[in-house]
C-alpha cells in the first residue's frame, strides 16, 4: 500500500472528537438517485484516503442512502467516521420526523452532527427558534442521544447566521468559504467571528463555486480553491465529489500542511474582484 501521510485533523469545536480538515460533501454523485455504484465507488474513496467526515442532508435526493447502503456492511467503521445530516424543516414536529427518517436510511443509533439547514430569513430564525420550532426537536434530539452535536448552515445572509450562531445554543455553523467570500464579505468576518467566540466548529461549504465558469472567467483550478479555503481559520472544508480523482486531489490538499501564503492568496482575490458578485449566486448581496 501506498506509504502517504496522513490527513491533517482538528477538533471538532468544543468536543473531543477529531475530524479531517476535508470531508466528503453530499453533492456530486451524492445527490443522486439511481447512481448507487458510482456512490458506493466515491465513499470508498474517501474513506480510503483517510477521509473521517460525510456530509448528507435529508434535501439531498438520496445521500442518505448510498451512505446507509456503504456504512451497513462496515459496522467496524461507525467509530472513526463523523456523519452528518441535516433538515429543512422547521417545526419540531416535522424536524423529528426527518430525523428519524435520516436515522433509518443511514441505519444509524446516532448522528454524529445534524443541521438546522439552508437559514436565509430573520423570519426563519423567529419560527425556528419559537415554541414548536426547529429548535426544540435539535436540542431534545442532542438530548436524548440521538445526535451527539447539532448546528446550523447557510448561505445566503451572513447577518442571519451569525445571529443564530450567537443566539442558539448550537455546536457548529457551516457557511460558504472562497475568494468571493473574502472580496464580499459578511460570512468570513462577522459571522465566523461570532463561532470563533463561542468556540464551535466551522465547516467550510461552496468552496469551489461555479467551477467552471470560475475556471473560464478566473483562471484558476479546483486544487488552487481548495488551498484557499484550507487556508482559512475554520475547522474542516467540504467539497461535493463526481469521481474518485475529486476525491484524491482533495486529500492530498488536505495532506499539505503549508497553509497558502498571504500574497498567493491576495493575488487570487486579485482575480475574483471583477466578479465575485456575479459569482456569488446563492447569497443575497447588499
Amino acid at each position: 500500500m501506498e506509504n502517504r501521510k496522513e490527513i491533517a485533523r482538528r477538533r471538532f469545536g468544543c468536543s473531543d472528537f477529531e475530524v479531517t480538515r476535508v470531508g466528503l460533501g453530499g453533492e456530486g454523485v451524492l445527490r443522486s438517485f439511481g447512481y448507487e455504484k458510482e456512490a458506493e465507488v466515491i465513499i470508498r474513496a474517501a474513506v480510503m484516503e483517510g477521509i473521517s467526515y460525510f456530509d448528507s442532508a435529508r434535501a439531498y435526493a438520496g445521500s442518505e442512502i448510498y451512505y446507509g447502503r456503504f456504512w451497513r456492511d462496515r459496522k467496524q467503521l461507525r467509530g472513526t467516521i463523523f456523519q452528518a445530516s441535516k433538515s429543512t424543516r422547521r417545526t419540531r414536529k416535522e424536524a423529528l420526523a426527518d430525523l428519524d427518517f435520516s436515522l433509518e436510511c443511514l441505519g444509524m443509533d446516532y448522528i454524529d452532527l445534524w443541521q438546522i439547514h439552508d437559514v436565509r430569513t430573520f423570519e426563519d430564525l423567529e419560527k425556528i427558534g419559537g415554541p414548536g420550532g426547529a429548535l426544540e426537536a435539535f436540542l431534545e434530539a442532542r438530548d436524548r442521544g440521538k445526535v451527539r452535536h447539532i448546528g446550523v448552515t447557510g448561505h445566503y445572509d451572513p447577518a442571519v447566521l451569525a445571529a443564530a450562531v450567537k443566539e442558539w445554543p448550537i455546536d457548529a455553523v457551516m457557511m460558504p468559504v472562497s475568494p468571493v467570500e473574502r472580496v464580499i464579505g459578511g460570512f468570513l468576518d462577522a459571522t465566523l467571528a461570532a463561532a470563533n467566540e463561542k468556540g464551535i466548529a466551522v465547516i467550510g461549504m461552496k468552496i469551489l463555486g461555479g467551477s467552471h465558469f470560475i475556471s473560464e472567467a478566473v483562471g484558476i483550478t479546483s486544487e488552487a480553491l481548495i488551498r484557499f479555503a484550507l487556508s482559512q481559520p475554520v475547522t474542516l472544508i467540504i467539497v461535493g465529489c463526481s469521481k474518485p480523482a475529486d476525491v484524491r486531489l482533495m486529500a492530498a490538499s488536505a495532506r499539505e500542511k503549508s497553509p497558502m501564503p498571504p500574497a498567493e492568496q491576495e493575488k487570487i482575490l486579485e482575480l475574483f474582484r471583477p466578479h465575485a458578485e456575479k459569482l456569488a449566486y446563492y447569497r443575497r448581496v447588499t
